[in-house]
């Protein structure tokens, strides 16, 4: 049972303020449709089938970044999802805002401008210092009850995420209670089985944090990536260098192979490491190579090899649990999908329970056609991801659990 207050506790017809987490790629200016309307969506048409009046909020990029824009666009692409008509207005708690807040009628649905845009939103502060904000003391009182469904940016004390839970009753989202009942299990759930872990991604800290905080659930794991470059060079292999112009290995070697190093003799047995690695050829092609074979590395290393899938695919296949985080290689190049898409095939064709997030890695089950109603739970989340998998607090979670204890 989630330690919060979800949407099935939040009585009918009430006024809503909704965070979101809607922020998206932006191409040329134009903000990209993502997985993430789909899910948020849901959340939307409930609350909109209350009877609520339904006021969102959400961000996009950072100040001074190229997707630092408006959220008119996210408006339209949610309405899309949605199957009504979302409204915009371009403000964010000024005299704008809070006269079409008070205009909205039930059932119907709002989008503040981008919550970045507050001055009072980003720094980094206590939740009772957020709640004294001017932003939150001129919202507040125009709601009945905040619901947080943007569970990818609940690492974040940020005031949309924190400060409301302490001034309104506090509900989660759908997205919020199901990513946070999936990205838990790892460590609350009991499996029938083995529980195997696919480890990539470019940093060796979080790896090392997964693997110090859930060694003990979790049978084997199974690395790639840079992260999995470092165990290699830590085995006594000549890989895990920075060549080329490359800025990825050394400087995370000298900070962590200490640690690296005690986790292979501590726990060897669990952790299962590349054999062979695969690399873009004079003519361009994808080349590999096995890893015993390397007397110097001479060139970037950009997946696993075909050999390494090969002695994962069983693993994973006996597996009663799969949690992925972290791709095994770049896999948005398509002669590098191997290693990061092999994976994931196994888990699809597996009958186990399934997460898989970090980052970007869910971004391959929908460029390489992958059905993701074959795995038991896709995370949007990345930081908070691996929050979650390391035993780190959510801050804006920890706010919904302690509105629901008040």
């Amino acid at each position: 049972m989630a330690p919060f207050r979800t949407l099935d506790d939040l009585e009918p017809g009430q006024r809503v303020l909704v965070r979101l987490d809607l922020n998206s790629p932006v191409e040329d200016g134009a903000v990209q449709d993502n997985r993430r309307f789909t899910r948020h969506a849901a959340t939307v048409t409930e609350l909109l089938e209350g009877d609520h009046r339904v006021v969102l909020m959400a961000h996009q990029g950072r100040p001074g970044g190229d997707d630092f824009v408006s959220l008119d666009r996210h408006a339209e692409i949610l309405g899309e999802h949605v199957g009504r008509e979302i409204g915009f207005v371009d403000d964010v708690y000024g005299e704008k805002a809070v006269d079409a807040i008070r205009d909205l009628g039930a059932g119907e649905a709002l989008l503040l401008d981008n919550v970045r845009m507050a001055d009072d939103e980003l720094p980094e502060k206590e939740p009772e210092e957020h709640a004294e904000s001017d932003f939150v003391r001129t919202l507040a009182p125009e709601f009945d009850a905040y619901v947080n469904d943007a569970y990818s940016a609940a690492h974040r004390a940020h005031a949309s995420l924190v400060g409301f839970p302490l001034v309104l009753p506090a509900y989660a989202g759908r997205v919020m209670e199901t990513e946070y009942e999936a990205n838990t299990s790892i460590s609350g759930r009991e499996f029938d089985g083995d529980v195997t872990m696919v480890v990539g991604g470019t940093k060796a800290t979080d790896v090392i944090d997964v693997m110090n905080n859930l060694g003990d659930r979790v049978d084997t794991f199974c690395l790639g990536g840079v992260a999995g470059e470092l165990f290699l060079r830590a085995a006594g292999h000549e890989v895990g260098y920075d060549v080329g112009g490359t800025d990825l290995f050394d400087e995370q070697w000298e900070r962590n192979h200490g640690t690296i190093e005690s986790l292979l003799e501590e726990r060897g047995d669990e952790i299962r490491l590349a054999v062979d690695l695969a690399y873009e050829d004079d003519d361009g092609e994808r080349a590999e190579r096995d890893v015993g074979e390397i007397d110097e590395k001479t060139e970037s290393y950009l997946d696993v090899g075909t050999g390494t899938v090969e002695e994962y695919d069983p693993i994973v296949r006996d597996s009663a649990a799969v949690f992925v985080k972290g791709a095994l290689g770049v896999f948005e190049d398509e002669r590098f999908k191997e290693g990061t898409v092999g994976v994931l095939e196994a888990i699809a064709e597996t009958d186990c329970f399934s997460v898989v997030g970090g980052g970007d890695t869910s971004r391959a089950i929908e460029m390489y056609g992958l059905d993701e109603d074959d795995f038991s739970h896709v995370s949007i989340a990345g930081g908070a991801y691996i929050r979650a998998l390391t035993g780190e607090p959510l801050v804006a979670v920890v706010a919904l659990e302690e509105s629901a204890g008040a």
